[in-house]
């Protein structure tokens, strides 16, 4: 079996992972699975924001390209960055285990970001995450700060910014979680939609793949992330708009917290609401079209 991946280092950890868990549900040597390497083009280009050059989809294209062709048999993904639409032929029906869902403040100088000096600069590629900052810190200066884990660190190092954010699921699986400064509680920071899960995608009419899988779906995984991808879609969510979005079990129950945000971050409008785990996706949909339309037209609009 063939596993499509980015080649960054927390992609290949992603990977591993997905090899580790197949080859223990079926008793096979590692070398059974083969982990194939695709750069993408949200990979080559890392000196322009996403949304100036196509959004979350560059990190996949390529990849789901390779899957139809039958370059490869599977693509491993971090589900935040996965659209809610699959193309055509290709159905996304499989995660781990989630890891840690918050963002990490990383800094050399400061505990936190109220610590930080007024125009002191927030360094970030993530329009949420610059909208929440603003939000809660306009004196903030937040500049553009992409790239993979490492190569934040170094923009960090050099000055850039004062502090940065990382994922808290990426850097345990990198095992550098001594990286953080702080983990960001989500009620200071509600996360981006499926932030720590990995994604399985396969062809939809590949029924012995569906199967191999199945060994190592984690269900409440699934049930937590179609809730959030829910509320993503009926936001029409993308990397052009600063939305935030948790769900949570307790028992048969699912609670979903929802955020929308101007990507000024002039404003942002929240969302608390819980409901019967099988009414998930239900929830996650109308929740995304209240906020909606509450938000208005022009909401996401830039401003100035």
């Amino acid at each position: 079996m063939k596993l499509g991946t980015r080649g960054s280092p927390l992609a290949l950890a992603q990977a591993y992972e997905t090899r580790s868990r197949l080859s223990a549900a079926f008793d096979l040597p590692p070398e059974a699975f083969e982990i194939v390497v695709i750069k993408t083009t949200g990979d080559r280009i890392i000196d322009r924001p996403l949304k100036e050059i196509g959004g979350k989809g560059l990190f996949t294209r390529e990849i789901e390209e390779a899957m139809l062709s039958g370059e490869i048999d599977i693509a491993i993904h971090s589900m935040k960055d996965m659209p809610v639409l699959q193309p055509e032929g290709l159905v996304l029906d499989t995660y781990l285990p989630r890891e840690d869902v918050r963002d990490a403040f990383v800094s050399p100088h400061v505990g936190g970001l109220a610590d930080l000096e007024p125009g002191a600069k927030v360094g970030t590629s993530s329009l949420r995450r610059k909208a929440q900052v603003l939000v809660a810190y306009p004196h903030l200066d937040v500049v553009e700060f992409r790239g993979n884990v490492q190569t934040r660190l170094k923009k960090l190092q050099d000055g850039v910014a004062a502090c940065t954010f990382l994922a808290m699921a990426g850097l345990n699986r990198l095992g550098r979680s001594e990286v953080a400064t702080a983990a960001i509680e989500t009620d200071e920071m509600l996360p981006a939609v499926a932030q720590g899960a990995i994604g399985i995608e396969r062809r939809r009419d590949d029924t012995r793949t569906a199967e191999m899988l199945e060994a190592i779906h984690h269900t409440p995984t699934g049930q937590r992330l179609a809730a959030e991808r829910a509320f993503l879609a009926a936001l029409d969510g993308s990397c052009e708009t600063p939305i935030a979005g948790l769900a949570e079990l307790d028992g048969g129950t699912l609670r979903l917290r929802g955020q929308v945000l101007r990507p000024d971050g002039s404003e942002a409008l929240d969302d608390d609401q819980s409901a019967l785990i099988e009414d998930g996706a239900k929830l996650g949909h109308e929740m995304g079209r209240k906020l909606l339309e509450r938000a208005g037209p022009g909401f996401f609009d830039w401003r100035g």
